[in-house]
C-alpha cells in the first residue's frame, strides 16, 4: 500500500552509554528524540514490563523520510537474552566501516558485507558502499520465520508490502520507493524469540487503523493490543494496533497523522539522554542488592 511506510525497529537495551556510543561513532547515526517514561507503554512498547523506562529514538535522519532505530531501556534490567528471530539491520555505509576499522569494533566478513554486533549482541550488516545522495543508508531488516509462503501471505495480505524478490528460503518485501525493506529468511531450527524480542513499525492513515485489525481477526492471526490511543504529555496523541505474525513477530501500525507529530527531530534528545543517564543511580543501587537483573 503506497500510503503506508516502514519507520523503525525496536531492541531492548540494558547499557544506555554503551549503546549510544555504538550509534554515534560506528555507525555515524544522530540521536533523534529522547523520552522518559514512568510506567510501562499500554501497548507494550517497552516489552511486558510496567516500571519506569526510556524510549531513544537514533538514526541517519529523520523518521519521516528515514527508517531509524527505537532504544527502549527498563530500568532496573542490565540486558535481555537474545533468540535467534531477529537476522540484522543491513546498512550501506562507507563511513560506518571506516570507523569500526579505525575503534577496532569487531567485525568479520560474510560475503560482500561485514557483520558486527551491538551492544546486546544485536546483528549488523555493513556494507561498504554509499547510498546515493538524499538516501537513507538503512536498506534492510531481517526477520527468521517457519514458512516463507505463510509468512510472505501475512505480510502482504495484512501489512500491503509486495515482494521484491523471492528465493527458496527468502523473500524481500517493501512498500517501494526508496524504503528500506523487511527480508524474510525461513529458518529448519524452530523460532526463538527470547526476551529480547523486537517490533516493527509502520505508519499508515488513521482510518486504516481499525480495518487492518479486523482484517487480522478475520483471517485467524493475534491481535496484541486492540486499537489504543496513546497519550504523549506535551506532544500529539497517536492511535496504534498491535498485530503479531504467524512466528509471533510483532508489528506495530500507527496513524500517520498523529506520529508525523511526534516524530519530529529534537534538537535537544542528545542532551535529555545524556541527562537521563547521569541521573540513572539504578546501576549503583542494584550493585548493593547484587546487580541488576538480565531478563531471560
Amino acid at each position: 500500500m503506497a500510503t503506508r511506510r516502514a519507520l523503525h525497529y525496536v531492541f531492548k537495551v540494558g547499557d544506555r552509554t554503551a549503546t549510544a556510543k555504538f550509534y554515534k561513532e560506528i555507525l555515524g547515526m544522530q540521536i533523534l528524540r529522547h523520552e522518559e517514561f514512568e510506567e510501562g507503554c499500554k501497548a507494550t512498547c517497552n516489552g511486558p514490563y510496567d516500571g519506569k523506562w526510556s524510549k531513544t529514538m537514533v538514526g541517519y535522519g529523520p523518521e519521516d523520510s528515514h527508517f531509524v532505530v527505537e532504544l527502549t531501556y527498563n530500568y532496573g534490567l542490565s540486558g535481555y537474552r537474545r533468540g535467534n528471530d531477529f537476522l540484522g539491520l543491513t546498512i550501506h555505509s562507507r563511513q560506518a566501516v571506516a570507523n569500526a576499522r579505525r575503534l577496532g569494533w569487531p567485525m568479520r566478513e560474510e560475503g560482500d558485507l561485514f557483520v558486527l554486533e551491538a551492544p546486546g549482541g544485536y546483528p549488523f550488516r555493513l556494507r561498504d558502499e554509499d547510498v546515493p545522495a538524499g538516501d537513507d543508508p538503512v536498506r534492510r531488516w531481517g526477520l527468521a520465520c517457519s514458512d516463507l509462503a505463510r509468512s510472505v501471505a501475512y505480510w502482504g495480505g495484512i501489512i500491503g508490502m509486495t515482494v521484491a524478490e523471492r528465493a527458496a528460503s527468502r523473500a524481500l518485501l517493501g512498500f517501494g520507493g526508496r524504503q528500506a525493506s523487511l527480508e524474510l529468511v525461513q529458518l529448519s531450527e524452530p523460532i526463538e524469540r527470547a526476551a529480547a524480542f523486537g517490533r516493527s513499525a509502520f505508519a499508515c492513515p488513521t482510518a486504516e487503523l481499525a480495518p487492518a485489525e479486523a482484517r487480522a481477526r478475520a483471517e485467524g492471526g493475534t491481535v496484541l493490543t486492540p486499537l489504543v490511543t496513546l497519550e504523549t504529555p506535551g506532544k500529539a496523541d497517536v492511535s496504534v494496533v498491535i498485530l503479531a505474525d504467524p512466528d509471533d513477530h510483532e508489528i506495530c501500525l500507527v496513524g500517520a497523522e498523529g506520529f508525523a507529530e511526534l516524530s519530529q527531530v529534537d534538537p535537544a534528545a542528545d542532551d535529555l539522554l545524556q541527562k537521563a543517564i547521569d541521573a540513572d543511580k539504578s546501576d549503583q543501587w542494584f550493585a548493593k542488592k547484587g546487580g541488576k537483573k538480565t531478563e531471560d
